[in-house]
């Protein structure tokens, strides 16, 4: 008989990770038949695809969010803050980065925790492809602070446009989106969407079809170029009536502090770009420890998602 419960660490809080440790914790860890325990960098979740809502505003920061703590406690499983930083395959181990505290000092040193079945579903981050200047100067929507800095920054160029003792001609707040996917088109709707209820919060200097620009950019010859055609257009006659850019067939060149340069040589202006033109795996999964990647940092996985160098590691999620 075991000395202990069958060890189950699930590395990403996400949509995946955050639902596996709950069943398993159900099913499993509350009648002690293995002990599962969820890793994560942030002490919080919240759904990925409302972070362009968090961003812009019109969801507040707070307002869908999990405490991975009390989650844990109700549904039977532990919680343990960390990021991945290595793994020890021989030793069946997942080696975490130090944390830490706001003051930059150390709160919690490396640790090494133990596992039986291990689950990695840290999701993915932003690919900017190497492209010039992306991202020095672009924002992104992988997480709550990201969102949050984005939102801080377009309050920030609102303001200053509001207490403006002038007013200049033509627009004056250039938002470039660059990737027409369904985050790319959300939020340039739910953009455009906040910017015309500015005046409810006494911005009332600025008004959205005549101050500001909001383009899209997409590489691709259309938007939401992964779904039916039919949608696609349908999509592309809504944000026109909205008064959003399009530039379809555009693929950038170079970013920098004052827009977008793309391959034709059309240049956008932008006080504020958004990169949503693609996804990678996080940079640890490469060369972790003999596992196989493919091009993007993705793990290779059989069908059963167990991963094809180690039957102990399984991979879900992006």
């Amino acid at each position: 008989m075991a000395d202990h419960p069958h060890q189950i660490v699930i590395v990403g809080g996400g949509a995946g990770g955050l639902v596996l440790a709950t069943k398993l914790g159900d099913r499993l860890g509350r009648r002690g038949l293995a002990q599962v325990t969820l890793i994560d960098s942030a002490l919080t979740h919240v759904w990925k695809p409302l972070l362009h809502e968090v961003a812009v505003g019109t969801m507040g920061p707070h307002n869908d969010d999990v405490n991975y703590l009390g989650h844990a406690r109700d549904h039977h499983f532990r919680f343990q803050p960390g990021r991945m930083e290595g793994l020890d395959r021989e030793r069946r181990e997942l080696l975490l980065a130090p944390i830490q505290d706001p003051e930059g000092q150390e709160a919690i040193p490396r640790r090494r925790i133990g596992y039986d079945t291990l689950v990695i579903a840290i999701g993915s981050t932003s690919n900017d492809f190497g492209i010039p200047g992306v991202a020095e100067h672009s924002l992104y929507l992988d997480s709550y602070q990201q969102a949050d800095r984005f939102q801080q920054r377009l309050l920030s160029l609102c303001l200053q446009i509001q207490l403006r003792p002038y007013r200049t001609a033509g627009k004056v707040l250039h938002i470039a989106i660059v990737g027409a996917g369904a985050t790319g088109v959300e939020l340039s709707a739910e953009m455009h969407k906040a910017l015309r209820h500015l005046v409810d919060y006494g911005l009332d200097r600025i008004d959205v079809a005549r101050d500001v620009e909001i383009s899209l950019v997409e590489a691709a010859p259309r938007v939401l170029p992964n779904l039916p055609e039919r949608l696609s257009k349908a999509t592309e006659a809504e944000l026109t009536r909205l008064g959003i850019r399009l530039y379809t067939g555009e693929s950038v060149a170079s970013v920098s502090a004052t827009g977008i340069t793309t391959r034709s040589g059309r240049f956008l202006p932008a006080e504020i770009k958004v990169w949503a033109a693609g996804v990678k795996a996080a940079d640890v999964l490469a060369g972790l420890d003999g596992l196989d990647t493919n091009r993007i940092n993705q793990l290779m996985v059989h069908d059963t998602l167990q991963l094809t160098r180690d039957e102990r590691i399984f991979a879900i999620g992006d």
